[in-house]
């Protein structure tokens, strides 16, 4: 899949904005997560995505923090580079969601509220004002995170992506892991992305109050 060079170079510079702000905030720690917006034409069967080199410091910015790979997660053309380890799961995402990016960040929160749900198999949240960044306007709209396990091999997490996808619901948490979330543009992943982790803390500090 070829792609003219001005989007691949308007996809890279979309990552790179995104990933100075989520390095600056700490959700990077020991080179994880990653991030990927969708590139060029797309249909569930075949499509193309920017997404994040895997092992690279994320609160630097190198012209090699990211490649262009397609459907099946491979690399679009010969690179040394290799993607991000999760690439699957972000693969799975794209294919079932048709959404245009997608971010994945670790934080203390995200995982401590996956363990603390984790034999719920979702995180529940009513009642918060955030929970409006995701479309949701009911009064009291309660909302519930669906939690995957973290293995260690990559492929049978992302076997599971699609039976987790939850309708009006950005975003799947794997247990003491982290967050993906996503949108129908970097900039709608973004909100989605904050949104989960103000509503983790909220959850955290709650229970903390009332125990």
């Amino acid at each position: 899949m070829n792609l003219p060079l001005e989007q691949r170079m308007a996809a890279f510079a979309e990552l790179r904005a995104v990933k100075t702000d989520f390095a600056a905030r700490g959700w990077f720690p020991g080179t994880s997560g990653n991030l990927s917006v969708r590139v060029g034409e797309y249909s569930p069967e075949r499509f193309a995505f920017a997404v994040t080199a895997s092992g690279k410091d994320k609160a630097a910015n190198t012209p090699e923090d990211f490649l262009i790979v397609d459907q099946e997660g491979l690399p679009t053309e010969p690179t040394r580079l290799k993607p991000s380890a999760e690439t699957l799961i972000h693969c799975e995402i794209y294919k079932h969601t048709g959404c245009g990016a997608i971010f994945h960040v670790h934080t203390i929160y995200n995982n401590i509220i996956s363990e603390y749900d984790a034999s719920l198999g979702a995180v529940p949240i009513e009642g918060v004002e955030l929970i409006k960044a995701f479309n949701i306007w009911e009064e009291n709209a309660s909302i519930e995170v669906p939690i995957l396990p973290n293995y260690a091999k990559i492929p049978r997490i992302a076997e599971l992506v699609a039976g987790a996808i939850r309708p009006g619901i950005p975003g799947i948490l794997l247990r003491n892991h982290g967050i993906y979330a996503w949108g129908a543009n970097a900039f709608e992943a973004k909100r989605h992305l904050e949104a989960f982790e103000f509503l983790f803390e909220h959850r955290y500090k709650y229970l903390l109050l009332t125990k």
